[in-house]
């Protein structure tokens, strides 16, 4: 059974275990540990994931299968955003799953949240960056119906890596 659950301040430790987890298994063999464990210490310390769920312009959704937490889901909107885009705009941040979740279409349920919360809030697009050699990932956003506008780039530690913004309009 698939369940979804949004994320309060007492769900941090669980989100910086999986958080960690799933960055490290989707990018750790094409990036050097010095500047893949630099951008986990940057980005998932507990402070910093302390402040990003009392942001009232983030959301964070857990998903479990079978009661086991297996992936979640971060989205934006405002000034939240990590790109500056307009109001009608809702950035979905992370989207992870635990590699051994990976084909029981749980990312596709996560999707469908950041569709649901962007619909209620009324906006008209959905966006996001993907790693350009990400393939699998593109791959997915795109039958999802995402098109690449644009990139931005992303730093792995201090080494610059480019995404790809993809978007969709509802």
């Amino acid at each position: 059974m698939i369940v979804m659950k949004k994320c309060t301040l007492e769900d941090v430790r669980d989100l910086q275990t999986i958080s960690t987890e799933t960055f490290r298994e989707t990018f750790q063999k094409q990036n050097s540990p010095e500047h893949l464990n630099a951008y986990l210490k940057r980005a998932y310390n507990l402070d910093q994931l302390t402040q990003e769920i009392a942001t009232p312009s983030s959301q964070f959704y857990f998903v479990y299968l079978d009661q086991e937490l297996a992936g979640y889901l971060k989205v934006n909107t405002d000034e939240a955003q990590s790109e500056t885009m307009d109001r009608d705009s809702l950035e979905v941040e992370r989207i992870y799953v635990k590699r051994e979740f990976q084909t029981h279409g749980l990312g596709k349920h996560l999707m469908n949240k950041a569709m649901e919360i962007a619909l209620e809030q009324q906006k008209k697009k959905i966006w996001l960056g993907v790693w350009e050699d990400n393939e699998n990932a593109i791959a997915f956003y795109q039958k999802k119906g995402f098109i690449q506008t644009g990139s931005h780039s992303f730093f792995m530690g201090d080494e610059e890596q480019v995404d790809l913004i993809m978007t969709k309009t509802l």
